[in-house]
């Protein structure tokens, strides 16, 4: 089974609960993965930029691989985040994380170096020959400071060995139409702007890694799944419910925003590591007051 098939619809890139004083929350974790899998998410996505991975160190990310395994439990597929600006470390990295049960490894452009695109075509090129598991490619310029172009990520999906994918989200629907007009019929290409997954579903993606899916997977998934079937007025009417809370996610920071709708609804504790913070008391209250209306 290759990746369009086994990664179709919605994935959920999972936030890393912390406890009030700063650590890992494995109980919370645990409760989130049921939380979202007993509500229709199709995978999970760890050590995402959601899962604020940028503090986290080697052994915690090992330990959160293990344990997501383990209470998963088989029940959905799981995919890795192995991403950064250092090829040869990722090198290392592939070689060192137990990613024997991962689906697939994603892996963000490079951020802050601003490689060309020959430089962008090279790193993939060598991470792919190197990871034990198919990559798909996570295009987001706004983190990074580079856009992938559709040519370079057309020109990796028909060159390189053990590219399987792309999380697009360049926040570019005409980039999408070039890729999906001609990507090899292998190829998965999945959404990562929550507020474009409807649109971008009628153009022929396979789904989405989603935020939202962390706090509304029941909601957000039967949008995916209705889009999937291009029932596309079922699609927009749960759509149009939920765009102010995609403006409440990324207002002033994701997972910030994600984070504060699951304090909200009791799943986890409000903190997260610096230099990233709580959303402001404002934006607090305006989530609670959605959450409030939406149930």
């Amino acid at each position: 089974m290759n990746l369009r098939q086994s990664l179709r619809g919605t994935g959920v890139a999972i936030v890393t609960p912390f406890t009030a004083t700063g650590e890992v929350d494995y109980t919370a974790l645990e409760n989130l993965i049921n939380f979202q899998l007993g509500n229709g998410v199709n995978y999970i996505v760890t050590l995402g930029t959601t899962g604020e991975t940028p503090t986290l160190s080697k052994e915690e990310k090992k330990e959160i691989i293990l344990f997501t395994y383990e209470k998963v439990g088989g029940r959905a597929p799981i995919v890795v985040g192995v991403g950064g600006n250092n090829t040869q470390e990722l090198v290392k990295d592939l070689a060192s994380l137990p990613l024997d049960k991962a689906a697939a490894v994603l892996s963000a452009c490079p951020y802050y170096n601003k490689p060309s695109q020959e430089g962008i075509f090279q790193h993939y090129k060598v991470l792919a020959a190197a990871s034990p598991k198919p990559v798909i490619l996570y295009n987001v310029p706004g983190r990074t400071g580079r856009n992938m172009e559709a040519s370079t990520t057309l020109r990796l999906a028909h060159e390189v060995p053990n590219i399987a994918g792309i999380k697009e989200a360049a926040n570019n629907l005409p980039q999408c139409m070039h890729i999906l007009k001609n990507r090899p019929d292998h190829f998965l290409v999945c959404s990562g702007d929550d507020d474009l997954v409807m649109p971008q579903l009628s153009l022929g993606m396979d789904g989405v890694i989603s935020v939202i899916a962390n706090t509304l997977p029941k909601q957000f998934t039967e949008m995916v799944n209705a889009g999937l079937a291009f029932d596309f007025a079922k699609a927009k009417s749960i759509n149009d419910q939920l765009l102010e809370a995609y403006y409440l996610l990324f207002a002033e920071n994701n997972p910030a925003g994600v984070k504060a709708f699951l304090a909200e609804q009791g799943l986890i504790t409000n903190t997260l590591r610096l230099p990233l913070v709580p959303l402001s008391a404002e934006l607090q209250q305006k989530v609670a007051a959605y959450l409030k209306q939406l149930s």
